[in-house]
């Protein structure tokens, strides 16, 4: 394209330095050529930068040559009319499919008409005048040699352009065909337009060009198809499950977007209706893991509750004797019907202390299997929460003292009512305080705090024993999960924090646990029991003077 203007500036001034040194020129005929020549000067500058811009710079420079030209020299009856048609050539030579649609071509045919008005007017001012033949010949060779040129440079650029694009179309088709899926394109009632790809096992493609996507489905999955290409045409993107007609035992997976052609392909759609892009795969093992997965959720949640209706049972049932082995073994260790050998009173101890840690095992599991099957239900009250937790305190005091760890509780002095279950809450404070003097050595100690923040009670054990491992923490809480070594685990069940996650949870509220490994553990329960009461009842629940009381009259 450059080259092609600068031939043309290189072809004018030699037509015009030549034919001035062989018979002389007018002035103005030497004028016409030299300005015609500019133009192509300045489309060399296109071997530097092109752009759309430039091209329409160049176009209008053009147009502006040709009609000074025709103006000085009388236009189609002066002595150079070839040069009237140099912006139809410049106009085929500086086209681009980025302009689009033969613009420039378009601009230089319609611009044809300035030069010959333009040399009209010039012809009607000055009169005409007789001309040389062999200028006008040799301008005319000129004009027909550039836009023979142009067309040919045209039309080698479109040809390339065009071989391109043919073997991107038939290397993109070849790597539709060669997908594993199916891809479809659709008109809006579903009708397949196009195809590439494998399609899934039994569906026809012949079936979905012939008769459409609605037809190649089963009966009642047809109307989620149709909705689904409904959606598809709002602009939603749709994916299906559905079975094919002729293979009922199989699911084909499909996902529908809409695809509007005129915008993808940056022009006008000339009001054509959109269109689907639809791509299907096989989906029968998927559908088949899901039912497999579905399946064994059914089992494992028959199985959890057989389990814990059996636990419930068994537990229950449990209890009662163990009961009375408890109760004739407290007999037997206080001698209540006579005097015991010593070997003999040393198996009664042994026996009420083993059937008293079964029956706390029995009776938390027996909790726990409320809890899972839903069926342990809260007896809220209204209380004192230190009762609950001092009686809790009270039970361990004793396992504390024989183990030399110093328990110390950290209660309010003043009522704290709350409105919780009593039992609830006393087991909670009776298992933390149980796990922190099991796992705290001699000398130790186990702090209880107990105090009210806004709506909440909040319940923290700490103790200095062993600690529990980062790695152990995200276990410990959930049933039968113990951390620590092989000794620490023999001290417990693991149901201890399980039970105290689950009937905090039951009242709304969370268990936190912060730990470090050989320095000790806290545990803290927050529970939203607190009502929140007028200022003036708390302060008359405190022995205080009502707000009214303390303003002077």
């Amino acid at each position: 394209m450059a080259l092609w203007h600068a031939c043309w500036a290189v072809a004018a001034s030699v037509t015009a330095f030549a034919a001035q040194s062989l018979g002389g020129l007018p002035d103005n005929v030497l004028a016409a050529l030299l300005l015609t020549a500019l133009p192509g000067i300045g489309g060399v500058m296109l071997m530097v930068r092109d752009s759309i811009g430039l091209r329409f710079v160049l176009m209008g420079s053009w147009l502006l040559a040709s009609v000074a030209a025709a103006g000085l020299t009388g236009g189609a009856t002066g002595a150079v009319p070839g040069l009237l048609v140099m912006p139809l050539a410049a106009g085929i030579v500086l086209d681009h499919p980025r302009i689009g649609d033969d613009r420039l071509t378009r601009l230089g045919i319609a611009a044809l008409v300035l030069p010959l008005v333009s040399g009209l007017i010039s012809s009607l001012l000055n009169g005409a005048e007789a001309q040389p033949p062999v200028l006008a010949a040799v301008s005319g060779l000129l004009a027909v040699a550039a836009t023979a040129s142009a067309i040919g440079l045209t039309w080698n650029e479109r040809r390339k352009r065009l071989t391109l694009a043919e073997a991107n179309s038939r290397r993109v088709e070849a790597v539709l065909n060669a997908q594993p899926g199916l891809t479809l394109l659709l008109d809006p009632a579903g009708r397949a337009v196009a195809a590439w790809g494998a399609p899934p096992p039994s569906v026809s493609i012949d079936a979905l060009v012939n008769q459409g996507l609605i037809a190649a489905v089963h009966a009642p999955d047809r109307p989620a198809v149709a909705a689904a290409l409904q959606r598809a045409a709002a602009g939603q993107t749709a994916e299906i499950l559905f079975s094919p007609r002729l293979a009922l035992d199989r699911r084909v997976v499909m996902i529908l977007r809409r695809f509007d052609h005129g915008q993808d392909s940056g022009g006008d759609s000339g009001g054509d209706p959109p269109r689907l892009i639809a791509q299907a795969f096989d989906g029968t093992a998927q559908f088949a893991r899901e039912l497999g997965l579905e399946s064994a959720r059914a089992e494992a949640e028959a199985q959890s509750a057989g389990k814990t209706r059996f636990l419930a049972n068994m537990s229950h049932e449990l209890r009662t004797p163990l009961n009375a082995v408890i109760g004739f073994a407290d007999i037997m260790r206080q001698r209540l019907f006579g005097p015991l050998p010593d070997r003999y009173a040393g198996y009664a101890d042994s026996i009420h202390q083993a059937g008293g840690h079964l029956l706390d095992l029995i009776n938390d599991v027996l909790d726990l299997s409320k809890i899972e099957a839903e069926r342990y239900e809260l007896a809220l009250e209204s209380l004192d929460a230190r009762d609950p937790v001092s009686a809790a305190v009270a039970l361990v005091r004793v396992q504390a003292d024989d183990k030399g760890v110093d328990l110390a509780p950290v209660l309010p002095s003043i009522p704290l009512t709350v409105q919780a279950d009593a039992r609830a809450l006393k087991q909670m404070a009776l298992n933390l305080l149980s796990n922190a003097v099991k796992f705290t050595p001699t000398g130790g100690s186990v702090t209880l705090t107990l105090d009210g923040v806004g709506p909440y009670l909040e319940l923290v054990v700490s103790d200095t024993g062993v600690g529990i491992a980062p790695e152990d923490l995200r276990r410990v809480g959930r049933p039968f999960e113990q951390a620590g070594g092989a000794d620490q685990k023999a001290q417990g069940t693991g149901l201890g924090l399980s039970l105290v996650r689950s009937l905090t949870e039951l009242h709304g509220g969370r268990m936190s646990i912060d730990s470090t490994l050989g320095e000790g553990t806290a545990v803290m329960v927050r529970l939203p029991v607190i009502p929140i009461e007028p200022v003036e009842t708390r302060g008359e629940a405190r022995g205080e003077a009502p707000v009214e009381d303390l303003v002077a009259p």
